[in-house]
């Protein structure tokens, strides 16, 4: 049995979605029926999540599904609906292992993250079958443009997450700029 948030840790994930969701759009400069006409998803935490859409290792993962409306059989009204699948066990383990980390800032880094990652995709900045080599690559250009959203905002706590990533993303700073 995996650990899943409790429902008091669940209204604080609820609460960092909200508010990363305003931070992402604010960022991009969309209007509320931008947002909501482009960026099809949901954030699902491992209580909700099929068998399949639990991993080890990643904080979260992004499942690609083709969504379209229920009265039409025509293909060219599909459009792709992506699903966030917060892996509740690995962000509880971290939690319990650098203890200076806080669930609210750190969740929040993990949203925002991913909601940037499907911002690119529907901006179609980033392909969602890239090779492994542009994966690493967008990850880095993700945690950059993550660090930018979240680095002047007052959550007390989130100079920690911001720290903590710096350290965990350093190989990918090593390939990317070579000594």
């Amino acid at each position: 049995m995996l650990e899943t948030f409790k429902p008091d840790q669940i209204r604080i994930v609820n609460h960092s979605v909200e508010m990363a969701e305003d931070l992402v759009s604010n960022h991009f400069k969309m209007s509320t029926s931008q947002w909501n006409s482009i960026c099809r998803y949901d954030i699902k935490t491992s209580a909700d999540l099929n068998p399949e859409e639990i991993v080890q290792g990643p904080f979260a993962q992004i499942i690609r599904y083709e969504g379209k409306k229920k009265d039409t059989s025509l293909g060219s009204l599909t459009y792709d609906f992506y699903k966030i699948c917060l892996q509740d066990h690995s962000i509880l383990a971290v939690l319990k292992q650098k203890t200076y980390l806080k669930l609210f800032p750190f969740v929040l880094y993990i949203i925002t993250h991913e909601l940037i990652h499907i911002i690119r995709f529907t901006k179609f900045l980033q392909n969602f079958d890239a090779s492994p080599e542009e994966k690493l690559a967008e990850e880095s250009r993700v945690h950059e443009n993550t660090r930018v959203v979240l680095r002047n905002i007052q959550v007390q706590g989130m100079g920690d997450v911001l720290d903590f990533y710096n350290q965990w993303h350093l190989p990918l700073d090593g390939l990317r700029n070579p000594a």
